[in-house]
């Protein structure tokens, strides 16, 4: 007999309440086995991983992006740039790019134009003196602010960085304004910052004044946004003895030696009149005196030359007043260092004059010669224990499609108070507008490189210059 419809009804429904229940209890037991299973591994994964000391140090770091592997900026390929002064058209022994022309001629040839100070604007301040004989003012690099020195004689050196030629004109200042004026420092760390003294060439009037220079190929101007940017990156003095320094007249480098001076950054071998041009820049560094003069054998005209009350550039031509100006500092300081401008564009080899010039330098008592202008590297020398590098290459610069002007160095000399000192080349890349690193097989080929350009000496894998 079958049961009335209700009692079946009331049957099923039971049957699928008791059911569901179970779903729900199977579905939580798997809820909470999933949940002991993540957090089993959450804890097994965090008791396998090592720790790390709040205050460890990265040993390895992995290359800056964009950097290629020749230690280049992928982004800066090469290419024709009518801004630089390394035309590939241009005649390797010309000054300025006027094919033929001999820098002796360009001196025994005045153009017209008396480069007198009267010629500067008269809204500026008629400065141009050098700061105090300390160097940069807050640098912190002063003597005493490195610490409590350790007993070792080691401790006592300086360490001193060159770099070659800086602009910041043209396709640079264009890079600049969109980049940032720190862009052309920013692969360099601290180094400029650590160390006691930082000096480059800088190749450009720092103004937003001046006339261009008449009848030159290449005339440069560059924003002194740039100069506190090369002031925070850690540089502590610039030689002005050079072919550019004038591009934007009296009134360009009246300019810049005001915002040199404002931005604590000293300057030597330019100046409002012939005793300022040949007047070292003195520093006091962990108890040592410093001296830096900066001249040029490369001037176009003869009006650039600093003469009497004419602005200009220490020019050695005639190396007489150079070598006094040496003797003398001499008799002050404790180390005497020489940038020298000169020699020929894109030429890989000293030439006689510099030779001479160098060797005439050290006779007068300098310890370190270091040169510039040829815009390509050039070897090293150990003349008489004293270190002559002839040429620093670019630095901060336009860029050409003659690859060897893309080759540049770090030159680190560290030096005793009894003026001992040693030597060791750095690579870099002069990419453009911007010092990167070279790395790996790059950083190898270009130490090999020096080695073969120099002259008694050799440069050993890790750059330590050593004589032979």
């Amino acid at each position: 007999m079958y049961p009335p419809r209700s009692q079946r009804s009331s049957e099923k429904k039971k049957v699928r309440r008791t059911r569901n229940t179970k779903i729900r209890i199977v579905n939580v037991i798997l809820i909470l086995a999933i949940g002991l299973i993540g957090l089993y591994y959450l804890l097994n994964t965090r008791e396998q991983q090592p720790s790390q000391p709040a205050n460890s140090e990265v040993v390895q770091q992995d290359p800056p992006s964009g950097v290629n592997d020749k230690g280049g900026d992928a982004l800066n390929q090469p290419e024709p740039d009518a801004d630089s002064a390394e035309s590939p058209d241009k005649d390797a022994a010309s000054v300025d790019g006027k094919p033929n022309a001999k820098p002796d001629d360009a001196v025994n040839n005045p153009e017209s134009g008396t480069g007198e100070t009267s010629g500067a604007g008269s809204e500026k301040p008629a400065t141009g003196t050098k700061p105090a004989n300390t160097g940069k003012g807050n640098s912190g690099k002063t003597d005493g602010d490195k610490g409590t020195p350790s007993t070792s004689d080691s401790s006592k050196d300086v360490t001193i960085h060159f770099v070659g030629d800086i602009q910041f004109s043209g396709k640079i200042a264009e890079l600049l304004e969109k980049n940032g004026y720190d862009y052309p420092f920013a692969k360099l760390g601290s180094m400029f910052q650590s160390d006691d003294l930082t000096i480059g060439n800088l190749e450009t009037p720092v103004t937003h004044g001046g006339t261009g220079a008449a009848d030159k190929t290449y005339v440069y101007k560059s924003s002194p946004k740039a100069l506190q940017a090369m002031s925070a990156a850690g540089f502590d003095a610039v030689n002005l003895a050079n072919n550019h320094i004038l591009d934007q007249g009296v009134e360009g480098l009246v300019d810049t030696l005001t915002y040199l001076n404002d931005y604590g950054i000293a300057h030597a071998g330019a100046g409002m009149n012939g005793t300022e041009a040949y007047e070292p820049a003195y520093f006091e560094r962990k108890g040592m005196k410093i001296a830096l003069l900066g001249f040029s054998r490369v001037v176009p005209v003869a009006s650039w030359k600093a003469d009497g009350n004419r602005a200009g550039v220490a020019e050695a031509y005639d190396s007489t007043r150079a070598i006094a100006a040496i003797q003398s500092a001499r008799k002050k300081a404790d180390l005497v260092i020489v940038v020298a401008h000169w020699g020929e564009e894109r030429v890989s080899t000293p030439n006689a004059d510099q030779t001479r010039l160098a060797h005439e330098f050290v006779d007068a008592g300098a310890d370190l010669i270091i040169g510039g202008h040829p815009h390509v590297l050039q070897g090293l020398e150990y003349y008489k224990g004293k270190w002559i590098a002839y040429s620093t290459g670019n630095f901060i610069f336009t860029r050409s499609t003659n690859e060897e002007t893309w080759k540049t160095a770090v030159f680190q000399a560290r030096c005793s108070r009894e003026a001992v000192c040693s030597m060791k080349v750095i690579p870099y890349e002069a990419a453009l507008g911007q010092a990167v690193p070279m790395l790996d097989e790059a950083n190898r080929l270009l130490l090999e490189q020096m080695s073969k350009m120099s002259s008694g000496v050799r440069v050993n894998a890790d750059g330590t210059v050593v004589p032979n």
